[in-house]
């Protein structure tokens, strides 16, 4: 079975790699399909991502939230296509497809030598704000490692082309001290602050008024390193990626931890509600619930 996954991950990354030189339109195009065939045929993952809208946009009726759902879709199938530029364009081409808003680069650039944390949530241009960002400043960043070998060597050599980034594998303890090293070294962390990784270590804040299992990582470490806080995002557009970003955090890290969590998920909220469409809600968010509750997604 792994050979046969493995082949057909070759095809799917030649194909992908063939669409570097095609024009945005016909990207486009192709993700509309890729979209339209993972909507019929993969079930669980559109069942995940209606609950999700549903949990967090009740007031939505059916047909909005299928429609943002459907979206969704067509963002992560064009995301998944934008790697050919990500991972084989050359860095001229990778610069004219992520732009990046006036200031962003210079406010994580200059921080005034103190340690950075880059906030980016899951959203379809996560790997867009990430790799163009290596562009113009080495970081360091955690990665999933993938379960199929042949996808997971792709993404780790397609992330690291820029400024050798250091990739850290995600572990079941989640050790930081790698981290703090790299970011006394004067690398900004890329951190992404919205996955659920189960009860251990994590705390539930409401994320759309929903108790969600969430790592109060970002305080923690903003207040081990001193570091200075940002969020940023990638919008998708017809034609590559526009990168936004707040402005550095004012008042945080703060004694309080799980205040600190709750401003992280509050942040992350404007932004969906900007993005509704480009949030990866195919992602069981609430996958581990309180003590006593049921499951959501059953």
């Amino acid at each position: 079975m792994q050979s046969v996954l493995n082949f057909f991950s070759y095809i799917w990354l030649a194909v992908v790699d063939m669409m570097v030189n095609w024009s945005p339109a016909a990207r486009n195009r192709a993700a509309g399909m890729v979209a339209w065939l993972f909507w019929h045929i993969v079930p669980k993952r559109r069942k995940v991502a209606l609950t999700n809208l549903k949990l967090c946009f009740p007031q939505w009726d059916d047909e909005k939230r299928e429609q943002v759902a459907k979206r969704c879709f067509f963002r992560l199938a064009r995301a998944a296509l934008d790697h050919s530029v990500l991972w084989k364009g050359s860095a001229e081409q990778v610069r004219n497809f992520v732009s990046f808003d006036e200031g962003v680069i210079e406010r994580i650039v200059n921080t005034d030598n103190r340690p950075l944390i880059v906030i980016a949530p899951h959203f379809a241009g996560l790997d867009a704000s990430g790799i163009g960002l290596n562009l113009y400043v080495r970081g360091v960043s955690l990665y999933q490692r993938q379960s199929n070998p042949v996808w997971d060597k792709a993404a780790f050599d397609g992330r690291k082309r820029f400024s050798d980034p250091i990739l850290i594998a995600k572990g079941t303890h989640h050790d930081l001290r790698p981290i703090i090293r790299a970011m006394r070294q004067g690398l900004p962390f890329y951190y992404l602050p919205d996955m659920d990784h189960g009860r251990r270590n994590s705390i539930f804040v409401p994320f759309f008024g929903v108790d969600a299992a969430t790592l109060p990582m970002a305080s923690r470490l903003a207040k081990l390193t001193n570091a200075k806080v940002i969020m940023l995002m990638a919008e998708m557009t017809d034609d590559g990626y526009q990168v936004h970003a707040t402005d550095l955090w004012e008042n945080f890290p703060t004694d309080d931890y799980e205040a600190d969590t709750l401003r992280v998920t509050q942040e992350l909220e404007k932004w969906i509600r900007k993005y509704p469409d480009q949030y990866m809600w195919t992602h069981r968010r609430f996958k581990t619930r309180p003590e006593g509750a049921p499951s959501l997604y059953e």
